[in-house]
């Protein structure tokens, strides 16, 4: 039966299967709607603001700053400085068109370049590894540093409309009287622009704090690996392989989690009745606790679970089976095994700073090494009476309960996937042994994955609707500020109006340059995975010797799966890069770029002329119709998500659930709860 489970479980989850789930989970968090859906009422706010600035001019240059304008260009007119914001943000979308369209076509090569590195792999030769692998890892590390500059590129494009709208209005509070609402209104938009310019500077130091981390925890792999391998006593190597896999479980964790920190600014973690200041104090008053910390305290929960599941394995009901818990050709109890493990977890974790999640995690520990050694020390005779028994095994079961609960808030955490294939290399040599895993709990743990992937599905699912519902209430919002701005009869411009569109396309600009942000992030992580490859772990692989025939699994081998784990976390990466720019190239492209082109053809034209009023109002309804169609093929994209879910999990219960033996419905209940509690609402305020 295990071998059985193991079969199902790696057809289950195949490369393009992982890939294909790992956008289920994140498409909540990254998707094309972000990057377009502002796009059309940003073009159609600089359209009235071109129709604004044909009407009287006037200079806002009373009180210039001392040290200068950094970014308007023609302070004596008011009207240039509106063209000015019209140009640069014609500008930015032209580009973030051209190069989203480039970032496409560079990424659509990754995978080619994945199944070179996995033939590589696979090879028995280590010298072809050496000579041949580090070519390709260049190659995906090249399109990363690529689309990385094109990405850049457009990033900083809308930036420079921002800081010419926020020099303007700055100056505009300056240089005419404003009151009340209005006064409020822009000094609030001005402060909200600064926190996000800070929300922004702290994503860059978090993603180079996350660099850091991807390499320390490389080499703590490497090292958790001797660990386990070294001075194994005979017989206990199928241990150790379980323990190895967690180790690489951790790094997918780590591998995801990270990638789920790019795709959440600041900005969404606020609810709708709150300024993004007031959650950003929120937030900084409630928890210091450092988000990519936090992942790393949470990838611990592979190897933590491991760690009881080999304890658990010896509780038969009601009895411990003494007599496979004690080697006796080594003269050792099994258990000593998970305790050092144990202790090593602790070690790490006493790293990182002190909160709950770290707390917790340690507690688990502590209290999994109090059980191996009270194990161990009845163990070489196995005379345990009857209360002592009862006693250990209620422990036991406490203890695999605690580190399940801790595994379903890790995938919460991380977003890391509950169902994960065995690294290749280590599934080749287990296939071999003809034995899949040391336990015998395997169908358990099997129930258990299958609930969490429902648990994150459903998630995912609960999540998307949100979104979508608040993008409908915003677009709505949106649409009405715009009727009553376009509904203003100006004979000659109205100063408070244009002050309110600049106010709104401030906002609305800010949210297309987030969403370009994530993508800067997204290929900086792509660039550094491949990077920590060629130098870290290719390394290792070079310097690894030879080792004797003691272990099937060597250290060659363990490098090569965490290459190819690398390689795929990449390519998992630029497999949802490339999802998100085929997407917004085609919509941009069917519904944008028209709008974009008439405001060019505005912005040029005479505004004496009666083509320019015909321009005008073509140039709206095209926004119009523009917004529209985003809507509803967003409302079409949310269906097909929640299909390829349902079909995700249908999948996964037509043929791993189906095999497992029947279970007790205590059990059963007993998992689901488990399962679900990490996916709580009142579980994510301790993740916030």
């Amino acid at each position: 039966m295990d071998s059985q489970i193991a079969e199902v479980n790696q057809s289950l989850t195949t490369a393009e299967q992982m890939r294909n789930q790992n956008q289920l989970i994140m498409q909540p968090y990254a998707n094309w709607e972000d990057y377009l859906s502002p796009a059309p009422f940003s073009i159609a706010i600089m359209a009235e603001l071109a129709f604004l600035s044909s009407k009287t001019d006037f200079s806002i240059n009373k009180n210039p700053p001392k040290e200068g304008y950094k970014y308007i260009k023609y302070p004596d007119s008011f009207c240039a400085c509106l063209m000015q914001v019209c140009n640069s943000g014609w500008w930015a979308f032209n580009e973030a068109h051209t190069n989203m369209d480039q970032i496409r076509l560079l990424t659509l090569t990754v995978p080619n370049y994945m199944m070179t590195v996995v033939k590589i792999l696979f090879q028995g030769n280590n010298e072809v590894v050496k000579d041949h692998l580090p070519n390709q890892l260049t190659n995906i590390r090249g399109i990363a540093d690529r689309c990385l500059e094109l990405a850049n590129s457009t990033k900083e494009r809308f930036e420079e409309v921002i800081n010419i709208i926020h020099e303007l209005l700055e100056v505009c509070l300056k240089a005419r009287n404003l009151y009340g609402e209005e006064l409020d209104a822009v000094k609030r938009t001005l402060d909200e622009n600064k926190l996000r310019e800070e929300s922004s500077k702290e994503a860059v130091e978090r993603s180079k704090k996350a660099v850091k981390v991807l390499e320390e925890e490389l080499k703590e792999a490497q090292e958790s690996y001797k660990s386990a391998m070294r001075s194994l006593p005979g017989g206990w190597e199928m241990m150790a392989m379980d323990l190895v896999g967690a180790v690489t479980d951790a790094m997918t964790g780590i591998f995801h989690g990270i990638t789920m920190l790019m795709t959440q600014p600041v900005a969404q973690a606020c609810k709708a009745t709150t300024t993004i200041a007031e959650t950003v104090n929120h937030i900084k008053g409630e928890d210091s606790l450092d988000p990519v910390d936090r992942i790393n305290i949470y990838s611990k929960s592979a190897e933590i679970l491991k760690c009881t599941e080999l304890i658990e394995h010896f509780v038969q009901e009601d009895k411990i089976d003494w007599f496979s818990l004690y080697d006796q050709k080594n003269k050792a109890a099994l258990t000593e095994f998970p305790a050092m493990q144990f202790e090593r977890i602790m070690k790490n974790l006493e790293k990182l700073p002190k909160c709950q999640p770290r707390e917790h995690a340690k507690n688990i520990c502590k209290e999994g090494i109090m059980i191996c050694k009270e194990l161990a020390k009845y163990a070489p005779d196995g005379k345990c009476d009857k209360a002592k028994t009862s006693e250990l095994i209620e422990r036991i079961k406490e203890l695999t309960e605690s580190a399940y609960r801790f595994d379903s808030k890790s995938k919460d955490v991380t977003k890391s996937p509950p169902l994960t294939p065995k690294p290749p290399m280590m599934f080749k040599e287990e296939s071999k042994m003809g034995r899949m895993t040391a336990s015998q709990k395997a169908s358990k743990n099997a129930r258990f994955r299958i609930e969490e992937t429902r648990a994150q599905m459903n998630k995912s699912r609960e999540l998307y609707d949100k979104n979508v519902e608040s993008m409908e209430r915003n677009q709505k919002e949106l649409n009405e500020i715009l009727v009553t701005l376009r509904n203003c009869q100006v004979k000659e411009i109205d100063f408070n109006t244009t002050i309110q569109m600049l106010v709104k396309g401030l906002d609305a600009m800010g949210k297309v340059k987030k969403q370009w942000e994530k993508m800067v992030q997204f290929f900086q992580m792509v660039s550094n995975i491949v990077k920590n490859s060629l130098n870290l772990t290719l390394n290792d692989f070079a310097t690894t010797a030879e080792t004797s025939n003691r272990h099937s699994y060597d250290g060659k081998l363990f490098c090569k799966d965490m290459l190819y784990n690398q390689a795929f976390q990449a390519t998992n990466i630029a497999s949802l890069v490339h999802m998100i720019s085929s997407t917004y190239t085609d919509v941009s492209t069917r519904y944008l770029m028209d709008s974009v082109s008439t405001l060019g053809t505005l912005m040029s034209a005479d505004p004496q002329s009666p083509q320019f009023l015909q321009m005008h109002v073509q140039l709206r309804k095209s926004c119009d119709m523009a917004q529209n169609a985003i809507k509803k093929l967003v409302l079409k994209n949310k269906k097909e998500f929640d299909n390829k879910t349902d079909s995700r999990l249908k999948k996964i219960e037509k043929e791993l659930l189906a095999i497992l033996p029947a279970a007790k419905p205590e059990e059963i209940q007993f998992i689901q709860e488990t399962a679900q509690s990490g996916f709580t609402e009142k579980e994510q305020l301790d993740y916030m």
